[in-house]
């Protein structure tokens, strides 16, 4: 296996804590430079609020902190962007223009039409937006970028879904983590004892990356997915870990032991070529009554927190519609894990060079 070199932009905040979390026995990226705003020219064990209980790996914690520059990445194959929205879309089309791939978390460019919006499971062969990409651009390098983190979990379930039992319609409701604020996050005072049934912008962003995710791509553009969602989001006092209940509604009859089996047996492209942060199985169901449960499952996989974990499945308002909640780790498989697994896919598919 060749490896991989690679930097990280916004490398002290939760979401970049995570990657080095993730990266650091990686067997083919080598995360090599470490990039920030204010940390710059600092060692990041002394620039970070850590937020892990294990410490951080020694190699980074003396690394020094590089300015968030083309010429700090020089010599790395692939950028990594945990910036925060308001600045990536300036300093990631710097980095492409500079010939680097960058792979974002930001929502910067997630809608952008030659910007591929990426769940490997779901849709690898959206990819092939970047080949047209740089050219259009006046790019020497290309960005893709994965979705909101709530949208992750939602995506993988319904894509089975759509593809076996042409799923027509999907009502949502998110109880999602604190961590998916980032730090410091959400005021203690505002969420202890509490739900707060509102977070800006999120139900439009879920239900527009869904369907993007799941559209087709046809003459080098996506056509979104046509199914109608009706999307609830909430912020909850739990730190990891998002929690959804779909409802979704059928063209014919549906089992809920078929939907099982169609969800249990989900495989994709990673699983295919064995990627090194694929799970092996990327949706697991569980059957008990209470499950899934945060603390309880959001490490759930082959590769912890990378798989999906789906419980309560059951029949509808009639035998059209089924009922069931999905959990997923937001730090991991709604962050960093996916993104790391499209830097897998995108250097197995030859789009890092």
């Amino acid at each position: 296996m060749t490896q991989v070199k690679a930097a990280l932009l916004g490398a002290t905040g939760a979401v970049g804590q995570r990657y080095i979390n993730m990266l650091g026995k990686h067997p083919t990226i080598k995360l090599e430079i470490l990039m920030g705003g204010e940390s710059a020219g600092k060692k990041y064990g002394e620039a970070v609020h850590w937020l892990f209980p294990e410490a951080i790996p020694e190699e980074y914690a003396k690394a020094m902190v590089k300015t968030a520059d083309p010429e700090s990445a020089k010599g790395c194959d692939i950028v990594f962007s945990a910036l925060p929205t308001e600045v990536a879309r300036d300093i990631e089309e710097k980095f492409a223009r500079a010939g680097f791939t960058v792979v974002s978390e930001a929502s910067a460019h997630r809608m952008d039409e030659d910007v591929p919006l990426m769940i490997p499971e779901v849709n690898a062969e959206h990819l092939k937006l970047l080949e047209k990409q740089g050219k259009k651009r006046g790019w020497k390098g290309k960005i893709a970028t994965t979705p909101n983190c709530t949208v992750t979990g939602l995506a993988m379930v319904l894509k089975p879904l759509i593809d076996a039992h042409g799923a027509k319609k999907a009502i949502v409701t998110t109880m999602q983590a604190l961590s998916g604020a980032g730090y410091p996050g959400v005021p203690s005072l505002a969420i202890a004892d509490n739900v707060i049934p509102y977070i800006k912008n999120e139900e439009e962003k879920v239900a527009k990356e869904a369907r993007k995710i799941l559209g087709t791509l046809s003459d080098g553009t996506i056509k979104p997915h046509d199914i109608p969602m009706g999307v609830t989001c909430n912020r909850v006092a739990v730190m990891d870990g998002h929690t959804e209940t779909l409802y979704a509604e059928f063209g014919e009859e549906v089992e809920p032991q078929k939907i099982v089996k169609t969800l249990a047996g989900f495989r994709s492209e990673p699983q295919k070529l064995k990627l090194p942060t694929a799970p092996e199985w990327p949706i697991v169901v569980r059957s008990e009554n209470d499950r899934p449960q945060p603390r309880l499952d959001r490490m759930a996989g082959s590769v912890p927190g990378m798989a999906v974990t789906v419980g309560r499945v059951r029949s509808g308002i009639d035998k059209k519609a089924i009922q069931l909640t999905l959990l997923s780790h937001n730090t991991i498989r709604g962050a960093a894990g996916t993104a790391i697994l499209t830097a897998e896919l995108m250097d197995r598919e030859g789009y890092t060079g």
